[in-house]
């Protein structure tokens, strides 16, 4: 097999792929119609709304998991049930008369799991307004055959742009569900969380005056097709207790903001009861969370935990500001705990906002690292890459013996990529290319690598290096050499991923992070590197993408403009690095990798051994 590159691709402006959908949203549409896509609209009435005379939340939820359950079983032909939903934060309230649009598809099928997006939009029927309410990341999972079996389902094959991008980083999310339970638990115990003193704080609301205890018996409206209990109308029934709960603090009628990723535990038939308490964990200035637990039972059997989820509300005054909520007096010993945990998931959340779903364009480009964000980070890492990877629209700028150079113009960016082919299999050159500290012995840029710290197997920091560009030879192989002017330096995370599936490329990611013990320098220009990185794949079609800061634009500048080849000199070196160390064994590589990382294996001890 031949293993494939993926070439450099570059910004000239200081903007990072954060949010997926304002990115696509704008592209044009494609016209082919997604076999798995469903369509639902709704107009709502006074019976679907609260008080406001707007859009209950649980009634939206309802909806939202009927379309993306019969998108999932259009696609598994066969029944499926709600396995999580991710993250959902309501950007708009929707009002009486006015149109629900909802919109599920299939991103991608795994063995006996999918994940199913889901696009809320409204619409005003006089005014011809349309915009976004939210959107949401739902997976779900085939049932039994009568016989006992799994059904397997069978891939997805992503045709447009959009849906190869949605394809791509769907395995990235997935990565990031398996892994959300253990975050906070990491957080607590690595004491990243400073704890609050809960009685710091007078005149605070005892936290007992908010609990919320319902009863609901599962009737067959409440049932889907197959006898289970809608996962919508569990979701529906405890808003309705958190809503309650959180009225009670703050004897207003609160606005429900962000459903935290939640994972259902167990299936609930018709005949259960379904027992929902709620209680809020913690107020802060202008949110507060609620804390949902639901249990089944049937007649005198015990209680099955069916769902836990955490709410964020606000309570908005007359002109649609958040108003200041009174505190919190938590219950001693598990409600100590839920104070402290919502404080984790507050930090979070914020996380979650800034990296994946911001636009980074402000200065600096860099996101702080640590361990409690690094999740966030490493999967905004990899996403950017494969977003950058399946954009449409590459031209032809250069070629030189079947190594090609591309450019892409995109709202103000520049970004470049080089294509080749190397005699190598993509598994050892994944192995050889992802260890950065051997690259400044085939790339003339990096004049030096040092790692900095082992995150874990796949996601490494390091500082590199590279050489000062003189004037008028911006982009040579002499320039990289010389010695003259200040040099740059970038602090990385790099992010390596092995193929999920069939089809799927080994990724190698980076972009800049900032750390607050290696800060800029005397005698370094400290540069940023948006996204950057290598695709390698097992066909003849080989990739390196690299998206930058300006601060990278000169190496490049002068090939993008056809006035030298160094980009071809760059491949051909580390073309032959590749084919020098091919035979390398596994272990000889690994013990490599072992000694280089030797020392200090925890972060602090890393950062306080190396000195700048």
């Amino acid at each position: 097999m031949r293993g494939s590159l993926s070439g450099k691709s570059l910004t000239m402006t200081s903007r990072v792929f954060g949010d997926l959908e304002d990115e696509e949203e704008e592209e044009e549409e494609e016209e082919r119609i997604n076999p798995t896509e469903v369509k639902m609209s709704q107009i709502v009435m006074p019976c679907h709304s609260n008080h406001r005379q707007e859009l209950s939340v649980g009634q939206l939820l309802k909806w939202m998991d009927s379309t993306a359950c019969l998108s999932a079983e259009r696609h598994a032909g066969s029944p499926c049930v709600t396995a999580s939903i991710d993250d959902i934060y309501f950007e708009h309230t929707i009002s009486v008369g006015q149109v629900v649009n909802i919109r599920a598809k299939v991103n991608r099928a795994f063995n006996t799991s999918m994940e199913v997006g889901i696009q809320v939009s409204c619409e005003d029927l006089f005014t011809d307004r349309h915009w976004r309410v939210c959107h949401a990341y739902a997976t779900f999972v085939t049932q039994r055959t009568s016989t006992g079996q799994k059904v397997t389902l069978k891939p997805i094959v992503p045709h447009s742009q959009k849906e190869q991008v949605e394809y791509s980083v769907a395995a990235e999310r997935r990565r990031v569900r398996m892994v959300h339970d253990d975050i906070i638990k990491d957080l607590l115990s690595s004491g990243s969380i400073q704890q609050a003193d809960s009685s710091a704080v007078s005149n605070k609301v005892a936290a007992e005056k908010t609990k919320v205890e319902s009863v609901e018996l599962v009737l067959p409206p409440h049932a889907n097709h197959q006898v289970n209990t809608f996962g919508g109308q569990i979701m529906a029934w405890m808003v309705n207790v958190a809503t309650i709960a959180a009225s009670r603090l703050c004897q207003a009628h609160p606005t429900l903001r962000t459903i935290d990723m939640f994972t259902f535990r167990g299936p609930s038939q018709v005949g259960d009861r379904l027992l929902m308490r709620a209680i809020v964990n913690n107020a802060f200035k202008n949110s507060m969370e609620v804390g949902v637990r639901a249990e089944a039972y049937h007649e005198e059997g015990p209680n099955r935990h069916i769902n836990s989820a955490f709410m964020t509300f606000e309570v908005l005054d007359d002109h649609g500001k958040p108003c200041t909520l009174p505190r919190i007096r938590p219950e001693p010993l598990e409600g100590e705990r839920r104070f402290q945990e919502a404080i984790a998931r507050k930090k979070i959340r914020l996380d979650r906002k800034y990296i994946i779903s911001r636009k980074q364009a402000e200065v600096p480009l860099s996101v702080p690292w640590n361990p409690t964000n690094q999740v966030y980070l490493s999967y905004n890492n990899v996403s950017a890459l494969k977003m950058l990877s399946a954009r449409n629209n590459w031209r032809l700028s250069s070629e030189k013996d079947m190594v090609r150079l591309y450019t892409l113009e995109h709202k103000s960016m520049l970004s470049f990529r080089v294509q080749a082919e190397v005699d190598v299999p993509a598994d050892r050159a994944f192995c050889l290319l992802s260890e950065l500290s051997d690259r400044p012995s085939w790339d003339t840029h990096y004049k030096k690598c040092e790692r900095i710290h082992r995150v874990d197997d796949d996601d490494f920091l390091y500082r590199v290096v590279t050489p000062s560009v003189r004037p008028g030879a911006v982009g040579s192989p002499t320039s990289a050499n010389s010695p003259e002017g200040i040099l740059q330096d970038f602090i990385l995370l790099a992010s390596r991923r092995k193929p999920c599936g069939s089809g799927d490329p080994y990724v190698i990611a980076l972009r800049s992070v900032t750390l607050p013990t290696h800060p800029p320098t005397e005698g370094f220009n400290r540069g940023e590197v948006l996204c950057a990185g290598f695709t390698i794949l097992e066909t003849k079609q080989n990739n390196y993408y690299n998206q930058a800061s300006p601060e990278v634009l000169p190496y490049i500048s002068t090939d993008i403009a056809g006035l030298s080849s160094s980009f071809y000199h760059t491949f051909c070196s580390c073309s032959q690095y590749l084919t020098r160390r091919r035979l390398q064994s596994d272990s000889e590589v690994q013990d490599d990798r072992h000694q280089a990382s030797d020392g200090p294996t925890s972060l602090s001890e890393a950062l306080h051994s190396t000195q700048l």
